[in-house]
């Protein structure tokens, strides 16, 4: 798919915007003045708004995301570094998340005229996998080409078990919801998030990991490759402190990357952008790479 053709249907999307209020406006009369407008996960409504805040509400949350995955796109789309196979894949999960918001919208309005059922839709169910495929996608697209075959200096390993914890923790209500409720749709979209919440506590256990050679430096996890730095790119490197209000895991947009799970990181400046790396002591990383610079001096 060409780009112009990816900014052209991203356009397209915000006729979700003027087909939700056109919704809205066919049944205008018919609707009752107090909406139910939050459904429990068995489908029955347990939070009411009148119908002009229903609808304020349900053009509100649509423009707001049709105005953060048109942005996004934009920016994408015209940036050489992000691969094509992602901005295909970012439309195909913009127009899920836009078609699932209008879906809402639509049964919302038929529940209220009609008491027609507010099953959850079998759209829903491909957003955990969506993110992960965006996700593989974007790393597979920004880790360049692999160094050249080398021996290797040292090799280290940056992970958090505390974070793999809190992540297990987190797919608790998932678990709880699933074990209680018999809507298969919410049952299998619960399964899927616990799956997600699960691959991110793995590689949190088991972390990144940083082979040194002779060539550069090499960064893993979960047996892929996320990004190879060539020794010659290196420009400057020093221990600093991370900042939490970045993030952790894996984290950069544009030519910034990094991979944490903690507060200390060796910042790594290339002739591309800037590589952060994870570690419980980023001075042993250091000398890592001094040792491999040490050899291309040589």
């Amino acid at each position: 798919m060409k780009r112009t053709w990816i900014s052209t249907l991203t356009w397209l999307a915000w006729l979700a915007l003027p087909l939700t209020a056109l919704r809205y406006w066919s049944a205008w009369d018919r609707v009752p003045a107090r909406m139910a407008t939050h459904f429990a996960a068995n489908g029955q409504p347990n939070g009411w708004m009148s119908r002009e805040m229903s609808l304020a509400f349900a053009l509100g949350i649509t423009a707001f995301l049709l105005v953060m995955f048109t942005v996004i796109p934009y920016f994408a789309t015209r940036s050489r570094n992000v691969p094509l196979a992602f901005s295909s894949a970012q439309l195909a999960f913009t127009w899920a998340v836009v078609g699932f918001m209008f879906y809402v919208n639509d049964h919302l309005v038929a529940f209220n005229l009609s008491g027609r059922s507010m099953e959850m839709p079998p759209l829903l169910l491909l957003v955990p996998v969506a993110i992960v495929v965006l996700t593989v996608l974007y790393v597979a697209g920004q880790r360049g080409k692999p160094l050249a075959s080398a021996p290797g200096i040292a090799e280290e390993t940056h992970a958090s078990r505390p974070w793999a914890v809190i992540f297990l923790l987190l797919a608790v209500p998932e678990l709880m919801i699933l074990s209680v409720v018999r809507v298969p749709a919410t049952q299998i979209a619960m399964a899927l998030i616990c799956l997600l919440f699960a691959l991110i506590a793995l590689q949190a256990w088991t972390g990144f990991r940083y082979r040194f050679t002779h060539a550069g430096i090499e960064v893993h996890t979960l047996g892929m490759r996320l990004q190879s730095i060539a020794l010659d790119q290196v420009r400057h490197y020093s221990v600093e402190r991370w900042n939490v209000l970045r993030g952790y895991g894996i984290r950069g947009v544009g030519n910034t990357r990094a991979y944490v799970w903690g507060n200390r990181v060796l910042h790594i400046t290339t002739a591309n952008g800037n590589v952060f790396l994870g570690h419980d002591d980023p001075a042993r990383l250091a000398r890592d790479l001094d040792a491999i610079k040490g050899f291309g001096q040589s």
